[in-house]
C-alpha cells in the first residue's frame, strides 16, 4: 500500500522565498499507515485515476478468471515456467503469474525502486534513492502517457498488472510489503532490463548535501561503477561446426535478478531468455529466428550542465545564452517507514531546462539531462521480443530510445551483428562531455539522437565472430574492428578491459564451433589483468637489496607467483594469492583511480610504485594466514557459492554447508565472473554477483540451446528448485533448454492455469 503522501508532485509551481538547499528543509511530519490501493495514492489528485481504481471488484474478478483460462503454465523438471497463451496479452497475463509465483518479493521490490517508493518498505536508508527516482519519474506523467499508449500496448500493461494482480488475489498468505494492487501505468516505470539505470548514475552523497534533510542513515558510499560485467559473442557460419550462427549471452548480474521463461503464444511470440523480475519482455534470449545479448556501457547518453545561478525578484534564475531563464521549482514528497509510522520528508527541488538539479560543483548547481521516452522504451524493448530477422530487428533498433547498452545478434541465417549503443544524442564535438559543460552556453545542447547508421555498428565482418565485454567497440571484431578515429569520442564510454583482451585471444583461432565448445571458451580460465599486474611484481623484488628483510619472508610467495600459469581453479593456491593481491590494492587504490577519473585496473597497471606492490602482497599474506591459517590454500576453499535464504542481499555463514568454485572475478580478466559484494564479513568469499543466467544458442533449422541460471529458478528456500542447479553452476556444466512445445511436455512437472490450486 502506497501511502498518501505520493500524490503528484506540482512540477512548475513558483513559491516565491521558498527555501534553498543547503538551507534545513520543513521538518518530517508523522502520518498513519493508511491501507489503500496504489492507483488511489498515486492519483490522489486525480479524481479520475481514483474511480478506476475504485472499479468493481467482481467485474475485475470475472476478468481475471477468462484471462487465466486462456493461459495455460507448463513447469519443466527445473521449475522454469513455459507459458502458453492464445493471445501476447494472455502470454504476459500468465508469465506476470508465473514470475509472483517464483518470486514476488524481488517483483515488488523493483518497482518500489523505479516508482521511488522504497523507502515505504525499508526505511531511511532509501530516503535519498527514492527523492533521486522522483527527480524523474512522476506517477501522474505515467499515467497520462499510459492513456496515450498505442492500444496493443495497453493491453499488455494491463494483462501484467491483472497477472500480479490475480496472484495476490490467489496467496493471501503472500503479503506485500507496500502495493497491495498493480495498476497497468506502472508498467512505465521499469521500462529497460538492465541491473543500474541511467538515474542511478547520480551521486547520493552530493544529492544529500544538496538537499539536506537530518541526515538519516544510506547505504554505504556512492561508488562509480567499475567495469562490470556481460559478455556477448556471435560466431557466423563459416566459423561454427554445423555451419550456423551461434550466440553467447552471459550478462553478470547480482545473483537472482532474473528470472527465466519462455513465453508463446498464437499471435507469433515464442521467446525464451532471461526477464528481469517484474517486467514482461525478454530482456536477454532468442526466439525460433534470432538472438540478442545486451551489454552495458555503449555511447554516453547522460550530459551533466553547469549552471550559473542569478538571484532575482522572483526566485532564483540561471544564465542561458544572452539572457536569464527561471529556474523551476517544486515539491516533492517522500515517505519513509519507521516502525508502524509513515514519516512525510519535503522536498523543495529545482530545475533547469536541461533537467533535475542534483549536486553543487565549483560554485554552480549541476543539472542531469537523461533521454526518457517510456512508452517507446516499452514497446521497443518488447517488438524486439517478436522480430525474424536482421531488417526486423533493426526496425526496433531504430526506435532509438535504449540508452545504456550495446547488443551482440546472431540470427537462423547467419546474420551476426553488434551495435554499440542506441540513442546517442548529438553533441558538438568541440565539448569534453564526459565532465560538466557549461550550461549557460547554447552550443553545448543536445541536437538531437544520431541515426543508427551513424553510430558504431557491425555487420557479418569477415573475420567471423564479435564480442563484447563491456569494453570499447574497437576490438569487437579482431582486425575488422571499427576504427577509434571514425568516431566522436562520446560514442563510447568505456576503453579496453582485461576480459576484452581475453575474448579476442580466444575467438581469434576459434573454429568448428558448437554449442559445446562456445561454452568451453567462454569458461576459459585465463586472468590476463594479471599477465600485467604481476610482472613489475616480480621485478619488485627481483630488485630488493640481498639483505632486505622481505626477501626471505616473499621468497616462496613469489615462487608460487612466478610458476603459476595466471589460471584460476579451484584446486590453485597461486590463484588464492594473486586474488588477494590485486583485491588489497583495488581497495587501497579505488579513491586514487576514482580521482583520476581511471578504471582502478588502468590504475593498478600505471600508477603502482614498487613499494605499493610488495606491501600489498604482505598484506595479501597476512590475511589469508588470519584467515586460513596458512597462505598456501586452494582458491576454492575460500572461493564459495552459497544460497541460504530468500533474502535481496544474501546472507552468509562459514559454517553453513558452500560449494567451491573455480571462477573468478571479472576484473581481473575472467570471462565466466563470480564476485562477491564489498566489505564481506566472513573468512570465505562468496559470490553475490557475475555469472547468472547464461546461455549458448544455435540458430539452425531448429533452434537448440543449452543454458544455467544461477541457484535455481525459485526464490522460496523450501522449492525443491531453489539450488536444484546449484552444483553445476557451481562447476560451469550446463542443461539442455526445452524449447519446443513437445520437449516441454516431455519433461513437464506440473501444466497448469493460473489460479489452479
Amino acid at each position: 500500500m502506497i501511502d498518501a503522501g505520493l500524490a503528484p508532485e506540482m512540477r512548475g509551481a513558483r513559491q516565491p522565498g521558498a527555501r534553498r538547499p543547503g538551507v534545513r528543509q520543513p521538518p518530517a511530519v508523522k502520518i498513519r499507515l493508511l491501507l489503500v490501493c496504489a492507483a488511489a495514492v498515486l492519483a490522489a489528485a486525480a479524481g479520475e485515476a481514483r474511480a478506476a481504481a475504485a472499479q468493481d471488484g467482481s467485474a475485475e474478478r470475472a476478468r481475471w478468471q477468462a484471462e487465466a483460462r486462456s493461459v495455460r503454465i507448463v513447469r519443466d523438471q527445473w521449475g522454469i515456467a513455459h507459458v502458453y497463451g492464445r493471445s501476447d496479452a494472455g502470454t504476459v497475463f500468465g508469465a506476470m503469474y508465473a514470475q509472483a509465483e517464483d518470486d514476488f518479493n524481488r517483483i515488488e521490490r523493483n518497482y518500489l525502486t523505479a516508482l521511488g517508493c522504497l523507502a515505504q518498505a525499508e526505511g531511511e536508508s532509501a530516503l535519498y534513492s527514492d527523492l533521486r527516482q522522483r527527480l524523474f519519474v512522476d506517477p501522474g506523467h505515467l499515467r497520462l502517457l499510459y492513456r496515450r499508449s498505442p492500444g496493443w500496448l495497453q493491453a499488455l500493461m494491463q494483462a501484467w498488472a491483472d497477472g500480479l494482480n490475480f496472484y495476490l488475489a490467489n496467496h493471501p498468505g503472500s503479503k506485500p510489503r507496500v502495493i497491495a494492487h498493480f495498476e497497468p501505468w506502472m508498467a512505465l516505470s521499469f521500462t529497460e532490463g538492465s541491473i543500474g539505470g541511467d538515474i542511478e548514475t547520480i551521486d547520493l552523497d552530493k544529492l544529500a548535501q544538496l538537499y539536506p534533510e537530518d541526515a538519516p542513515p544510506r547505504g554505504p558510499p556512492w561508488q562509480p561503477p567499475e567495469s562490470g560485467g556481460s559478455n556477448g559473442f556471435a560466431i557466423a557460419p563459416a566459423r561454427s561446426a554445423s555451419g550456423h550462427a551461434l550466440l553467447w549471452i552471459n550478462p553478470h548480474t547480482s545473483f537472482y535478478f532474473r528470472a527465466e521463461m519462455q513465453m508463446t503464444s498464437e499471435a507469433g511470440l515464442n521467446v525464451y531468455g532471461a526477464l528481469t523480475w517484474g517486467q514482461f519482455f525478454v530482456y536477454q534470449g532468442f526466439n525460433s529466428h534470432n538472438g540478442w545479448m545486451h551489454t552495458s556501457y555503449g555511447g554516453d547518453a547522460v550530459d551533466e550542465y553547469a549552471e550559473s545561478l542569478v538571484d532575482g525578484p522572483r526566485g532564483l534564475y540561471y544564465k542561458y545564452g544572452t539572457g536569464l531563464r527561471k529556474l523551476e521549482s517544486s515539491r516533492i514528497t517522500v515517505i519513509v517507514k519507521r516502525g508502524e509510522e509513515r514519516i512525510e520528508h519535503r522536498f523543495r527541488v529545482y530545475r533547469s531546462h536541461h533537467g533535475p538539479i542534483v549536486r553543487a560543483a565549483g560554485g554552480r548547481w549541476i543539472a542531469v539531462k537523461i533521454f526518457m521516452d517510456p512508452v517507446r522504451a516499452l514497446a521497443q524493448s518488447y517488438l524486439r521480443t517478436k522480430t525474424t530477422n536482421y531488417s526486423s530487428f533493426r526496425r526496433t533498433q531504430e526506435m532509438r530510445t535504449d540508452t545504456s547498452n550495446n547488443t551482440v545478434y546472431a540470427d537462423a541465417d547467419g546474420t551476426i551483428a553488434y551495435f554499440h549503443g542506441n540513442f546517442i544524442p548529438k553533441r558538438n564535438p568541440r565539448f569534453d562531455f564526459t565532465r560538466p559543460v557549461d550550461g549557460s552556453d547554447p552550443a553545448t545542447e543536445w541536437q538531437g539522437a544520431h541515426a543508427l547508421e551513424d553510430t558504431i555498428t557491425l555487420l557479418n565482418p569477415a573475420n567471423g565472430w564479435i564480442q563484447n565485454t563491456n569494453n570499447w567497440p574497437f576490438s569487437a571484431a579482431g582486425a575488422q574492428s571499427p576504427k577509434r578515429e571514425d568516431y566522436p569520442a562520446y560514442m563510447w564510454t568505456r576503453g579496453e578491459n582485461p576480459r576484452g583482451i581475453h575474448a579476442v585471444e580466444l575467438l581469434q583461432n576459434i573454429r568448428g564451433v558448437t554449442l559445446e565448445s562456445l561454452i568451453a571458451t567462454a569458461y576459459d580460465g585465463h586472468l590476463t589483468a594479471f599477465d600485467v599486474l604481476l610482472p613489475p611484481l616480480l621485478g619488485a623484488y627481483d630488485r630488493l637489496s640481498p639483505g632486505d628483510p622481505r626477501r626471505e619472508r616473499l621468497r616462496e610467495p613469489i615462487a608460487s607467483l612466478r610458476a603459476w600459469d595466471r589460471r584460476t581453479a579451484a584446486d590453485s593456491s597461486p590463484t588464492a594469492l594473486a586474488i588477494f593481491w590485486g583485491q588489497y590494492l583495488a581497495d587501497q587504490k579505488s579513491a586514487a583511480a576514482h580521482a583520476a577519473n581511471e578504471p582502478v585496473y588502468d590504475y593498478l597497471a600505471e600508477h603502482l610504485t614498487d613499494t605499493d606492490r610488495l606491501d600489498a602482497l604482505s598484506a595479501a599474506l597476512a590475511r589469508l594466514e588470519r584467515d586460513f591459517g596458512r597462505w598456501q590454500i586452494p582458491w576454492g576453499e575460500i572461493n564459495r557459492f552459497q544460497r541460504l535464504t530468500d533474502d535481496i542481499v544474501q546472507r552468509f555463514d562459514d559454517a553453513k554447508a558452500s560449494l567451491p568454485v573455480g571462477f573468478a572475478p571479472s576484473k581481473w580478466g575472467a570471462l565466466a565472473s563470480f564476485d562477491s559484494s564489498q566489505p564481506r564479513t566472513t573468512k570465505r568469499i562468496y559470490g553475490s554477483e557475475g555469472n547468472s543466467f547464461v546461455a549458448a544458442v544455435e540458430f539452425g533449422p531448429t533452434v537448440r540451446a543449452k543454458a544455467i541460471m544461477t541457484g535455481g529458478e525459485s526464490g522460496d528456500p523450501s522449492s525443491p528448485h531453489f539450488s536444484d542447479q546449484a552444483l553445476m553452476y557451481s562447476e560451469g556444466r550446463f542443461r539442455d533448454v526445452l524449447f519446443t512445445r513437445q520437449d516441454v511436455l516431455a519433461h513437464a512437472e506440473r501444466s497448469y492455469h493460473p489460479g489452479d490450486p
